[in-house]
């Protein structure tokens, strides 16, 4: 039990902006440290959910609404995810051979083309988030973050990584089985939790909707670099979530019109 509160603590730690409560790193328990990704994803979720549910009101400033809402999420894992998105957008559309793209991954410069997506990214979260009725469906954001790291953790675990990678060192998916049959159930667990506790069902269909799409952007991103990074990782949870902000968009909309 203690390896697991470690390994929680050593998660929140690295992976978020809001301050840990308990800064602690153990290297027994850095297997286990990506198992509490997602749980990490949960504080994430509860801060934006809150926050949409505070400016739901402010029906008279939707444009600030919208601007806050859509940053949230960033600010509060300090661009970590943001950065690989970025550098992804920059090696994979670069178009070059694989070693050059791997190069331009690892490479600290900042590109046109990560510049470029970055500002479609910010847009479509924007322009999603004006027409987001946050009144309404601000549970549905409380789970996305958790489901899109759910995703990335898998892909950590299961997936060969690029030689470059800080995950290459000593990698056999077989070691991680207690890994991933503990993320599974806590999928799974969470799942069910969204089925029950939340306002709609759509909020949690929403979600997994996040990681199913975080897998694929995932699966397409590795092919195209030679193997799975940290990079990776925040490149398919970015757009997970925007495509589950979708989702909840479209389900909001779907709802409208048939009550309407």
């Amino acid at each position: 039990m203690k390896t697991q509160i470690i390994a929680f603590f050593m998660a929140w730690g690295m992976f978020l902006s809001i301050p840990c409560p308990c800064k602690i790193w153990d290297e027994k328990a850095r297997p286990w440290q990506l198992v509490y990704l997602p749980v990490a994803g949960l504080l994430v979720g509860a801060l934006w959910a809150l926050a949409a549910y505070a400016l739901g009101s402010f029906d008279r400033l939707p444009a600030l609404r919208a601007a806050v809402l859509a940053a949230l999420p960033f600010l509060l894992t300090g661009f970590l995810h943001l950065d690989g998105f970025m550098d992804c957008c920059d090696a994979i559309l670069s178009r070059r051979d694989l070693p050059t793209r791997q190069k331009i991954l690892k490479d600290s410069h900042v590109g046109s083309f990560a510049v470029v997506c970055t500002i479609f990214l910010m847009l479509a979260a924007f322009a999603a988030f004006l027409d987001f009725d946050a009144k309404e469906g601000w549970q549905g954001l409380l789970l996305l973050p958790v489901f899109s790291r759910f995703a990335s953790s898998f892909c950590v675990f299961a997936c060969r990584p690029m030689q470059t990678s800080q995950y290459a060192s000593g990698f056999e998916a077989a070691q991680h089985k207690r890994q991933l049959t503990a993320l599974a159930i806590l999928n799974v667990l969470a799942a069910a939790a969204g089925l029950l506790l939340l306002k709609s069902a759509w909020f949690t269909v929403s979600a997994i909707g996040a990681e199913l799409f975080a897998l694929l952007v995932c699966r397409a991103a590795r092919k195209n670099l030679g193997g799975m990074s940290g990079d990776i990782s925040g490149f398919s949870m970015t757009l997970g979530e925007l495509a589950g902000l979708l989702l909840l968009l479209a389900g909001q909309g779907a709802l409208c019109t048939l009550f309407s």
